[in-house]
């Protein structure tokens, strides 16, 4: 696929959200916890990423610290997010690691309940640049076999995050996601090679707490959040993603900062809150390929 650096330009489509909405919201819970690189599951080496360990080593034997932190987004994270979006009524669209929940069908069950959409994030936790074509291949259908599983449906919504120079075209090939989120490239949806991306975010996004470049403490989050929030909104006809994840921001003194931001978007009163596939369809019906 060639790459596409003109975009839209100087004139963006009007996205005619729902409402009169003024800025489309979608939040992301990143569900990833238990399927990260462990020997326990087959891997040659630790997890050394995205963790409260910054630039920690990667070790070809069990990393007991790193292995915690990761459970702390599935037993406790997790759940504080998902009270805190229950709370305010707010919907969710959740990029659930196929292998990750089936190690927690608990948190399953409350995705379902809560109606939050459940878009695929790979079978694996793992990067995927140099992973064999084939068994990439492999791994979206066993991702795809499992999550159906697992929540009685197959996803519309594909996001790898760790990606390879092959994934965009297996997914178009694979032929069954209305969208693939791979991608960081726009504010709006748009069709590459005929599929459509809505694409997602890296600087709104949680991750940048546990990076060198990011931000030390929850107010910092906060603020760029709302900046973010602020500045699309008053353009208008804008999309704002935010990435998180329960071991990142479900910490307590992150958490509250998030919960902020939550009431600060409600406040507006313009916002479309909603899901990544609530976007995509619309997209695809007010803006077919």
């Amino acid at each position: 696929m060639s790459r596409d650096l003109i975009g839209y330009g100087a004139s963006p489509p009007d996205p005619r959200w729902p409402g009169g909405a003024r800025i489309a919201v979608q939040f992301v819970i990143n569900y990833e916890e238990g399927a990260e690189n462990s020997v326990l599951n087959g891997d040659a080496r630790s997890e050394a990423f995205l963790s409260e360990m910054v630039g920690a080593a990667s070790h070809p034997d069990r990393a007991m610290a790193m292995e915690s932190l990761y459970e702390y987004g599935s037993r406790t994270g997790f759940w504080r997010l998902h009270r805190i979006f229950i709370e305010r009524g707010l919907p969710v669209t959740v990029f659930g690691v196929a292998s990750a929940m089936a190690m927690n069908r608990q948190a399953v069950e409350a995705m379902l309940r809560a109606d939050w959409e459940i878009a695929s994030h790979g079978y694996r936790w793992i990067d995927y640049q140099y992973v064999p074509e084939d068994v990439e291949r492999e791994h979206i259908t066993q991702a795809i076999a499992l999550h159906e599983e697992l929540t009685g449906a197959r996803p519309l919504g594909w996001y790898q995050g760790r990606t390879s120079p092959n994934t965009a075209r297996l997914v178009r090939e694979e032929g069954g996601f209305l969208y693939d989120a791979d991608s960081y490239a726009d504010d709006l949806p748009y069709y590459a090679e005929g599929q459509l991306i809505v694409p997602y975010t890296l600087d709104a996004n949680d991750m940048k707490i546990v990076a060198y470049n990011g931000f030390t403490e929850g107010e910092q989050f906060f603020r760029y959040l709302r900046d973010t929030f602020d500045q699309l909104r008053e353009e208008g006809g804008r999309m704002m993603s935010v990435g998180l994840h329960g071991r990142i921001a479900g910490r307590p003194g992150r958490a509250r900062a998030l919960a902020r931001f939550l009431d600060h978007v409600i406040a507006s009163g313009d916002a479309w809150v909603t899901r990544r596939i609530d976007i995509a369809r619309h997209w695809m019906e007010v803006h077919p390929a």
